[in-house]
């Protein structure tokens, strides 16, 4: 009888855990649904608009690099801008390559943006040319009011 008494005691055991595990289950199934439905962000992101540099320091034909340092969540933070200015007006692109966020170096001679890691390259235009880049990179807002430029950066 000893017997049958732990039998059904570990099978009553054994059903309660099985029961409480499937209702924390559902509980956490329930949260990420929840969560999932209702996101907490769900506004877009807001423009910041940088101060990069006076007009005069834009490049005359080509490319130059920059960094562009903004606060964000209490800290500063810091990004790697090219401005590029061809025949068209200029254009700010983003210095971080879209494959692995690796930093892109704008090569003269070769006339492309290459990434130092995973030989990804761009053309002049941040147009990917070569490597394992799935886009091209980040065109960031430009505009210029009163001799300054400015660029804008989502945040």
């Amino acid at each position: 009888m000893a017997f049958n008494e732990s039998k059904t005691n570990r099978r009553s055991f054994l059903k309660r855990v099985v029961q409480a595990f499937s209702a924390l289950g559902l509980v956490a199934a329930g949260t990420m649904y929840w969560l999932y439905v209702f996101p907490r962000h769900t506004g877009k992101r807001k423009i910041m608009h940088v101060y990069i540099c006076a007009t005069d320091d834009l490049p005359v034909l080509g490319v130059k690099q920059f960094f562009m340092d903004y606060p964000l969540h209490g800290r500063t933070v810091t990004k790697k801008i090219f401005i590029v200015n061809t025949d068209t007006e200029p254009y700010a692109l983003s210095g971080v390559c879209t494959h692995l966020g690796c930093l892109v170096n704008w090569q003269r001679s070769a006339q492309r943006f290459r990434c130092p890691c995973h030989q990804g390259q761009y053309d002049i235009a941040g147009q990917v040319i070569s490597g394992p880049p799935p886009a091209p990179l980040q065109r960031l807002a430009l505009h210029i009011k009163n001799d300054k430029v400015f660029v804008g950066i989502k945040v």
